[in-house]
């Protein structure tokens, strides 16, 4: 199975793209997607919207996967990501792809073993399982990554959890 996962953000949205199963997957491709604080806020979400397309219409996965966001009193944070998102699910639904979500400490049970994990224990396993040479030079790369192999670990378990 190839898998898209999504790290959301506005200013940086990490795309990771992985194939396999929850035994052995495979580093397919991976992108931070940039925007300027500066840009209108349209400009912004073209541009996740955009890239994300075209991510999907390279590697034609067959499920999208996306970290879920907590955001505690932080509610210009949240309606901004909220635009990343927005874009995500939209590029998601436009190739009929069905879209699933993973909490933080599910990520790192499911990678680590444990949901209170740091983010270098975190890129260290998705180097690790996905074989590659160095590690990710984005940490959003690298947990894009680890929503994907997360959601490759729920499907042999049955418990993916679609939004």
């Amino acid at each position: 199975m190839v898998v898209l996962g999504v790290d959301p953000g506005i200013s940086n949205l990490g795309l990771g793209v992985v194939s396999g199963d929850a035994a052995r997957a495979v580093f397919v491709a991976g992108e931070l997607v940039r925007t300027r604080h500066g840009d209108p806020a349209p400009r912004r979400v073209q541009t996740i919207y955009d890239r994300t397309s075209a991510l999907i219409a390279a590697h034609a996965p067959e499920a999208v996967a996306v970290e879920a966001q907590f955001f505690y009193r932080q509610n210009e944070l949240s309606y901004k990501v909220g635009w990343a998102m927005g874009a995500v699910f939209l590029a998601a639904s436009a190739a009929g792809l069905e879209v699933f979500q993973y909490g933080p400490m599910e990520v790192k049970r499911a990678l680590v073993g444990t949901g209170h994990a740091d983010k270098q224990q975190v890129a260290f396993m998705v180097r690790a399982l996905l074989q590659m040479k160095k590690t990710p030079a984005s940490s959003h790369v690298a947990d894009a990554l680890a929503v994907a192999l997360t959601h490759l670990a729920h499907l042999r378990s049955g418990t993916t959890p679609r939004l």
